[in-house]
């Protein structure tokens, strides 16, 4: 009962607190909604966990014995971040023909492998909670099924909040300087990276 509890409160506790996934998802919502943020969050909603499970499975050795391949994977991400930053700070005003996600259920599930904070959460979770020297898979399932249930109500939360704050800033200006505050913010996820 106490390994549930703990599991689930850090679950929460990471994909509820700002970072590149729930950055962008209120940013999405407040242009176009959170309906049509919906695939965008199932791809974060499926692609982390699935990412959570490759990566107990196998790629954090390869990960550690070559230095060179976790930096590029920073670097492309890091890219990737700023690109998607630009794409936020200038979006086209709500409504208009040219609102969109930034990304869709692929896009998002993709971006998990290059999310610094997705990365930090399975490097953090991998060691926490599983047992040295008893089966991987399962303990890999269990970790990435607690994820999955949590992180579609935390999108859901941040996609209200970036909704919220476009009825509340309207449109113009005050909508504009809320997506260069998310897109700032996305930037400043990039601080780990820095390290």
């Amino acid at each position: 009962m106490e390994y549930a509890l703990a599991l689930t409160g850090f679950a929460i506790a990471t994909s509820a607190t700002p970072g590149p996934n729930v950055l962008m998802v209120a940013a999405a919502s407040a242009q176009v909604g959170v309906r049509r943020v919906l695939p965008h969050m199932m791809g974060i909603t499926v692609g982390f966990p699935a990412m959570f499970v490759v990566v107990a499975l196998g790629l954090e050795l390869p990960f550690a014995q070559i230095p060179w391949l976790h930096r590029g994977m920073q670097v492309a991400g890091g890219l990737w971040l700023l690109w998607l930053a630009w794409k936020i700070a200038t979006a086209p005003p709500p409504g208009s023909a040219a609102a969109r996600p930034p990304l869709g259920f692929w896009g998002a599930a993709a971006f998990q492998w290059v999310n610094p904070k997705a990365w930090m959460i399975v490097l953090a979770a991998l060691p926490a909670f599983t047992t040295p020297g008893a089966p991987v898979l399962p303990q890999a399932l269990l970790i990435a099924a607690v994820f999955a249930a949590v992180s579609l109500p935390c999108l859901l939360l941040w996609g209200w909040i970036g909704l919220a704050a476009a009825r509340v800033l309207g449109t113009g200006g005050r909508l504009r300087a809320f997506n260069i505050g998310m897109a700032l913010l996305l930037v400043l996820s990039l601080v780990p990276l820095l390290r």
